[in-house]
């Protein structure tokens, strides 16, 4: 029994209470000792590794009550209660209102050590539950969304982590396909703005003559065809996450004003010149580099340099394919929710086209190979299938190694090339590192 665990005592009969901790003791548990209800109820919490055992009639106070008190803090707390012979009736109606067990004086203790012993097995049971509860609602919320053990996409949480509860404004770099706005979700969902509104816009995908209706609203009349007063998307999002897909394809007359609006916080709708205050954190994704646009006039500097103050770089998933092989089972598994058909087997043949194939769509592509895939359609890839099934030729060996190569490269690409920190990263001694890299012929 760990020591970490406590059993919590409420007696107020000195010698009893003495008698009954020595007794629990001697049987390896950790007793604490209360002659009162109220520092019991400082000491309950959820998280308790323990239970409680106390008096019915506890002096001054009720041991139904503090049992009640107790269960508010914790309803899953096993309650133990100790009764004289006139509270068995007592006793019973407590059993119905939650309370693990009762003993009616006098017993022995080894009766109660027995009881005790289920009662806290029982406890130990519901910590374990809450806490892989925890576990998998942590990893649903990002490991979940964003899947991968490679040492980029273990950063790239990190990093998420570290800023989703703060309100800086992001800049998400990234190639088509490769996950943008997953990663602005991710940070919306994981911060304090959670519960609020998550807008996203494909700055590519409005037409030049409606977009800033769009984003800052207009009043009746405000142009032709302004019927009625229109909420804009930045008014809605207020108190939550604006994401501006595809920002570079923004008309730079916009940029201007979007401009003003993440500086000063304020809107105003077209036909108004009223400023409407905002509480809005900014997620822009890009796909080319912005600093080269803003040298050649396709994007304003300024912008540039306002969004560019934290940035986040989505890794292609030619860079992590030992991802691969994880990602496309998640990514099947969803295409068996939506299509409701089973999963066929994943050969090692199929596995080697997956791995040797450079994916420009990134995962975007490989969701679609999933897809069909489940279907039981040709993956669709733009390659050669003959040359890349002949991996299925190849020896064990051969396909273990070629993966190994893979994961080494990924891992000195993370780490810029140090030798020191691949190594940690992948768990071998530098010695073993430097083997692989000669065996492998890894520059």
């Amino acid at each position: 029994m760990s020591k970490q665990t406590k059993i919590l005592l409420a007696e107020d009969e000195e010698d009893l209470r003495f008698a009954l901790a020595q007794g629990l003791e001697l049987a390896g548990h950790d007793v604490v000792e209360f002659d009162n209800a109220s520092d019991v109820r400082e000491f309950v919490s959820r998280h308790l590794d323990g239970i409680l055992i106390s008096d019915i009639r506890l002096g001054a106070d009720d041991g139904m009550e503090l049992m009640r008190q107790v269960h508010e803090l914790d309803d899953a707390l096993p309650v133990i209660l100790i009764t004289g012979h006139g509270d068995v009736p007592l006793a019973v109606e407590a059993m119905r209102n939650g309370a693990y067990d009762f003993l009616e004086k006098p017993f022995p203790v080894v009766q109660l050590v027995g009881i005790v012993s289920k009662a806290l097995e029982k406890r130990r049971l519901v910590l374990e539950n809450r806490a892989l509860r925890q576990e998998l609602a942590e990893e649903s919320a990002l490991e979940g969304r964003l899947v991968g053990q490679s040492p980029y996409m273990q950063r790239l949480r990190a990093e998420i982590m570290a800023l989703a509860d703060t309100n800086a404004d992001i800049l998400i770099k990234g190639e088509t396909g490769s996950g943008k706005e997953m990663v602005a979700r991710a940070l919306h969902e994981e911060g304090r703005r959670a519960d609020k509104p998550f807008v996203a816009l494909n700055c590519g995908g409005l037409p030049a003559d409606i977009i800033e209706s769009e984003l800052f609203g207009h009043i009746q009349g405000a142009f032709t065809g302004a019927s009625t007063k229109r909420i804009g998307k930045l008014e809605h999002a207020n108190g939550g996450t604006v994401f501006l897909d595809e920002i570079e394809t923004m008309p730079l007359d916009l940029q201007v004003k979007l401009l003003r609006v993440i500086e000063e916080r304020v809107v105003e709708p077209l036909g108004t010149n009223k400023q409407i205050p905002l509480d809005i954190r900014f997620i822009a994704a890009t796909k080319t580099d912005l600093a080269e646009a803003g040298r050649q006039g396709r994007f304003r500097p300024d912008l540039y340099y306002r969004l560019n103050v934290v940035t986040l770089e989505v890794p292609p998933l030619r860079e992590r394919k030992s991802d691969i092989p994880d990602l496309f089972n998640f990514l099947a598994k969803g295409a068996r929710s939506r299509y409701r058909k089973e999963i066929p087997d994943l050969t090692a043949s199929l596995l080697d086209r997956l791995l040797h194939y450079d994916w420009p769509g990134n995962v975007r592509e490989l969701r679609n190979a999933a897809d069909r895939f489940v279907l039981g359609l040709p993956l669709g890839l733009n390659d050669e299938q003959d040359q890349n099934d002949q991996g299925g030729h190849e020896t064990l060996a051969d396909r273990v190694g070629a993966y190994e190569k893979r994961l080494i490269e990924e891992a000195l690409r993370a780490n810029d090339g140090s030798r020191t920190e691949t190594a940690e990263a992948l768990g071998v001694g530098r010695k073993t590192l430097y083997e692989k890299m000669k065996k492998f012929d890894i520059e």
